[in-house]
């Protein structure tokens, strides 16, 4: 004999009950129990009617009238025409007993738990009536029976215990004597002793079925539903869960208490007791292979099973110097909440005894508060134990797994990775059975938190990275291309999965949560996006708390560079193309390099010297293994570089700088660059991150332009180089005549820094620096007379884009 047990999304309708047929009469000769549920939703309808009459509230009689309404439809849908007639009075003779029973608690507006009871079960006595005749139709040897008179409870209502020797002793008779192949039960109900109906609790048609497979010792039970099987976390959170193929007993059932929905706990009792397989299959994809429940197996070597959680919860915790060394005060607290009824999710104390923790629903903490206040009362009133504190939106989330106890290093993983995402943790809990490790954190990071856990444990061969770019020009317009291109050899050669999920120029944004195509940028950005505002940008970006978020800034705009520390808070890593931020005043600077510390984000701005040379990361590196640098000799600027490899005096030098800014070298402005700003802000960063405490007013600025060129706007700054010819003509030939090129040169010595425009000779490694090429010379401990030498292209939007690329996967590494 075999069970098998229907959910009520499996006989929502006419059309998946026939779906339940294909699997019940398909190569099945065994005998089958069928425990089917009540329609979906209807079992939350009828308790809504009961509380509606209760109240008064005559909607109670539409809520009938539409529950009754929907179950001969599906009569009339399932069954033959011939055969209706017994069906539809059967079922309207229900109809009318619920529509009396709803009625007298309209007039009493009294509803007991005993009432409750009985109102609820008409959802399954009306199912299972209904499939039985159904099947009756497609085979003469299917019959329904009607559980309340097998399985006995006590007389807690809405949760009744069973009555274990009794049921078994019922349920064993009747079938030894029934005749028919097939048999219909209704799930969720039974009676006590005086034949009063009584429920099992929700998902108690799960209990139902194990009941009877256990009273019948049966080869198997069968739990069939929605979903293939349970899942490595829910699918609704984490769109890559997998599904279980095998779990333990008590695996599943450490699931189910965390909150999978896939299986009722209590069903499981019955079952591991006689270790009964149980299967969990999918009504609407019978050929998955759904999960199977066994008391121990083989096969696999995941030492995490799956990721759970629950939402809505609260903490109390009860502390005070009064309950140190003293026995008897979890044992008060306990007593207190079980006489309220409260039921405790997670305990945690400390090795100091000076407090205990309790999570619990949301819904229950003030009455909670008050149970325990008031059995506390008077070592609060002497000052020994505080009042009970309250900590509400918070979560437990739970990693499940039997081989973890024999597995180190499983636990670190789980905080370090929640730790690096900037997830908080209020409390811990690990049983002894080091079968569950569970921690409370905020609801806002549920989502976020079985993310990551799930990445870790279940995707480590897939990284994903969330991306954000405020600034799509030049470089993030080249940014944005390079992803695409590079988007399939990273996710199969290095593991790593980019979504764009935010763009934003300064007219306009758009954040979409599914992703945003790297080549299509423009038109999504055109069609859907809004007005463009920084803080609003940023504050979508913490809103969506995605895991692994990255936000990068390819603008020049201090109004995003102010944004870093808001988003660096919440864990989100920043790569900076724009040097405003790491060259603003130092203490800022530090603050920065601090959080990203403190909140585990990296803060990366490569580019902001020599676009993608390896500059700031060899620097980087020298400091970490204890060198020391000296001094720093630089042409820094790709603009100036240019410029004065391509200005000999045959043509305006300001047709030259024209020139550097429409192929893309310069600042949108030109005057950051030749006026020596730019150039300021690199060598102070790189003297930064050498180690040393300077600001920009530091730096010693030797400028070659007028000061002329320095007033109006862009168009203005051109005239007055027109105008300004014979001054720069006289720089260039006083320096041909010496045997020199010119060079903007960044120089840091002794901790003092400045640049400005030099005469090179010949025999100067600064010399042969062609194009918009960049150069470094670090003079170090360990560089002292031949330094360590940094060339390459120092500008462009395209090898830009590429050195903020290679922070991004700096940041997939991280």
């Amino acid at each position: 004999m075999k069970v098998l047990k229907f959910g009520g999304t499996s006989v929502a309708n006419a059309i998946n009950i026939k779906k339940v047929a294909s699997i019940v009469f398909k190569d099945q000769p065994e005998k089958l129990i069928v425990v089917v549920s009540a329609f979906s939703g209807v079992t939350d309808l009828l308790l809504k009617a009961s509380s509606f009459a209760s109240t008064g509230d005559y909607q109670y009689k539409e809520i009938h009238q539409g529950i009754e309404k929907a179950h001969l439809y599906c009569i009339k849908e399932l069954v033959a025409l011939q055969k209706q007639s017994a069906v539809l009075s059967e079922i309207k003779q229900l109809c009318n007993e619920l529509e009396e029973l709803l009625d007298g608690i309209y007039k009493l507006q009294e509803l007991s738990p005993k009432t409750r009871d009985k109102v609820v079960s008409f959802g399954e006595l009306m199912s299972s009536r209904i499939i039985a005749a159904y099947f009756s139709d497609l085979s003469a040897e299917a019959a329904w029976v009607d559980s309340r008179e097998l399985i006995k409870t006590d007389s807690k209502f809405g949760y009744a215990n069973v009555l274990k020797s009794f049921t078994d002793e019922n349920i064993a008779l009747y079938f030894k004597a029934a005749k028919a192949r097939v048999f219909v039960a209704p799930g969720f109900i039974a009676s006590n002793s005086n034949g009063n109906t009584t429920t099992l609790g929700r998902g108690g048609s799960d209990y139902t079925a194990a009941i009877f497979a256990s009273a019948l010792k049966v080869k198997s039970l069968e739990i069939w539903t929605d979903v293939s099987g349970m899942m490595t976390a829910d699918p609704r959170v984490v769109t890559n869960a997998k599904p279980i193929a095998y779990l333990t007993y008590k695996e599943a059932m450490e699931l189910s208490h965390f909150g999978a929905k896939v299986i009722y706990p209590p069903t499981i009792q019955p079952v591991m007791d006689l270790e009964i397989p149980t299967a969990i299959k999918n009504t609407f994809k019978p050929e998955d292979a759904g999960t199977l429940l066994l008391s121990d197996y083989s096969n696999g070597s995941d030492r995490i099973k799956g990721i759970s959680s629950i939402n809505k919860v609260a903490i109390l915790t009860l502390e005070g110097s009064g309950m140190v060394g003293i026995p008897g005060f979890s044992k008060l607290l306990f007593e207190a909440l079980a006489n309220d009824h409260i039921n405790v999710i997670l305990i945690t104390q400390s090795s100091s005894e000076h407090s205990i923790t309790v999570a619990i629903n949301e819904h229950d903490s003030l009455r909670a508060k008050v149970a325990i206040d008031s059995v506390f009362d008077n070592y609060i009133e002497k000052g020994i134990i505080y009042p009970v504190e309250i900590e509400s939106d918070m979560a437990i989330i739970a990693v499940v797994g039997d081989k973890m106890k024999s597995m180190p290093g499983t636990s670190g993983l789980m905080f370090s990775t929640l730790g690096k995402n900037g997830i908080n943790i209020r409390a811990i809990a690990q049983g002894s059975s080091e079968r569950n490790i569970s921690a409370v954190i905020s609801n806002a990071d549920i989502k976020k938190a079985v993310n990551v856990l799930h990445e870790v444990f279940f995707e480590a061969s897939k990284k994903q990275l969330n991306i954000f770019v405020s600034g799509v020009g030049n470089v993030g317009k080249k940014l944005l291309q390079q992803i695409s291109r590079q988007k399939q050899y990273l996710a199969d050669k290095h593991n790593v999965q980019l979504n764009v999920i935010g763009v934003a120029n300064s007219r306009k944004m758009l954040v979409k949560p599914i992703g945003i195509l790297e080549n299509d940028f423009e038109k999504e950005l055109g069609e859907y996006g809004h007005t463009s505002d920084v803080e609003k940008f940023t504050d979508e970006i913490i809103a969506l708390n995605l895991r692994n978020s990255v936000f990068i800034d390819c603008t020049a705009h201090a109004e995003v560079a102010r944004t870093y520390a808001k988003l660096i808070k919440k864990s989100v890593s920043v790569v900076a193309c724009n040097k405003i931020a790491a060259s603003a005043g130092y203490w800022e600077y530090l603050e920065l390099k601090h959080l990203s510390n403190i909140y585990n984000a990296p803060f990366l701005f490569e580019t902001n010297v020599g676009a993608a040379l390896p500059i700031i990361g060899t620097l980087n590196d020298l400091i970490k293994t204890g060198d020391v640098v000296n001094k720093i000799q630089a042409v820094l600027s790709g603009t100036l570089n240019f410029v004065f490899n391509n200005y000999d005096g045959t043509k305006p030098f300001s047709e030259v700088v024209r020139q550097a800014q429409a192929e893309g070298f310069t600042e949108p402005d030109p005057r950051l660059d030749l006026g020596g700003t730019d150039v300021m802000r690199k060598i102070l960063i790189l003297a930064r991150e050498a180690g040393y405490a300077l600001n920009m007013e530091d730096i010693d600025n030797n400028g070659f332009l007028p000061a002329s060129c320095f007033d109006g706007s862009v168009e203005d700054f051109y005239k007055e180089m027109s105008i300004q010819e014979a001054h720069f003509k006289a720089i260039y030939d006083k320096a041909a005549a010496n045997g020199c090129k010119l060079k903007f040169v960044a120089t840091f010595d002794n901790g003092k820094a400045n640049v400005g425009l030099q005469e090179i000779p010949e025999n100067h490694d600064l010399y042969n620096l062609f194009g918009k090429d960049n150069i470094v010379l670090f003079y170090t401990n360990r560089y002292p007379e031949q330094p360590l030498v940094i060339k390459g292209a120092g500008a462009g939007a395209d090898v830009t884009a590429s050195g903020v690329f290679a922070d991004m996967m700096r940041v997939a590494s991280h």
